[in-house]
């Protein structure tokens, strides 16, 4: 039986992602799979590659040959240059760790609290709509205007 390491497609219309497994030659595309053996997302920054190092060199070692495709992977990990005894190559970008939601709420939290401005308190509550703002003006400029010509008067 002849062995191929291969991309497995998963995901939406324009939103790619793929498994990279060991599956029979003659098997579908998205067929079954005799392993996966790890994980390829080219639409994230960096792609997202992982791939179970040991798993791969012994499905090298048994006689499994990749696709081009995959090749190309391994080989930016490293795993090829390491099963054919080759000095390994630079190490690949990883994306940054998401920052933790809870820690930036409670961040957040502190300073408004700490901070003790009355600007800090303005952002968190509710705007109002702008007819009230409105209403809210209109009584303000005619009573500004009545107390001008009592100032002149004096």
């Amino acid at each position: 039986m002849a062995v191929k390491i291969k991309l497995k497609r998963l995901g939406m219309i324009r939103n790619a992602q793929y498994r990279i497994v060991v599956a029979d030659s003659r098997t579908k595309r998205d067929g079954r799979a005799i392993e996966e053996i790890g994980l390829y997302h080219p639409k994230q920054n960096p792609s997202r590659i992982e791939v179970n190092a040991e798993r791969a060199a012994y499905w090298l070692g048994v006689g499994a040959q990749p696709t081009e495709p995959v090749l190309k992977l391994l080989k930016l990990t490293g795993d090829w240059q390491k099963f054919k005894g080759e000095p390994a190559p630079e190490p690949l970008k990883v994306a940054e760790p998401a920052p933790d939601r809870h820690a930036l709420y409670e961040a957040a939290a502190k300073e408004t609290v700490s901070g003790g401005d009355t600007g800090s308190t303005a952002a968190t509550t509710p705007k109002k709509s702008k007819k009230k703002d409105e209403a809210a003006e209109a009584p303000a400029a005619p009573a500004a205007s009545a107390e001008t010509p009592s100032e002149g008067e004096a």
